[in-house]
């Protein structure tokens, strides 16, 4: 493949790269409500707990109490593929700022190739059995009033896919700072000198 042709793939990885970030950066909007949903069910579930133990009644309930740990496990699950497009993800940085360009660049693309993407499809394997046996019951939570389970179950398959993809596209972002790492340091050749040496 020439020149021109490994410049066009590696412009539509870069589109791909991008759809991976808008996708996963509009989730990440998504959950900033879905953490203010929680804050919200968590002071109806205080409020109503002590409020209603002074007044003899019960004002709160478990599909609450069960919402605001679904809203939890959605931001958990969900937010790691947007944290991981923001670079939040833990690393040692007492290493990984001692590197330089080059180096930095291929421990994050090794890691994400190795670790990530391996670990992301095996989370997805071992998850579709648990998930499916929850939707062929439509599993319910056993806590009077609780809320259905299979449909947060679900998002650790999405949860995990996202992941997927969002190393797939830190991997091309790191695969395209290689390629002009290594065009920027490449020392550029004097022009032929095509005089007559007569």
């Amino acid at each position: 493949m020439g020149g021109g042709g490994r410049t066009a793939v590696m412009a539509g990885f870069r589109r791909l790269s991008r759809t991976i970030d808008t996708v996963n950066g509009f989730i990440g909007r998504i959950l900033a409500w879905v953490a203010v949903v929680l804050v919200v069910l968590g002071v109806i579930n205080v409020v109503g707990r002590y409020l209603g133990a002074h007044l003899g009644m019960q004002l709160s309930s478990n599909a609450v109490l069960e919402a605001q740990t679904q809203a939890f496990n959605l931001i958990f699950l969900l937010g790691a593929a947007w944290l991981l497009m923001r670079g939040g993800h833990i690393r040692v940085d007492i290493l990984h700022s001692r590197f330089g360009p080059r180096l930095r660049e291929w421990v994050d693309l090794i890691g994400h190739v190795v670790i990530l993407i391996p670990f992301s499809l095996t989370m997805m394997w071992l998850s579709w059995d648990y998930v499916m046996r929850s939707w062929t019951r439509l599993e319910v939570s056993p806590n009077p009033g609780g809320l259905p389970l299979y449909p947060i179950k679900t998002v650790i398959l999405v949860a995990f896919l996202l992941l997927a993809l969002q190393g797939l596209s830190e991997i091309i972002k790191r695969v395209d700072a290689l390629r002009q790492i290594a065009a920027e340091s490449r020392p550029e050749t004097d022009p032929i000198d095509t005089a007559d040496p007569r």
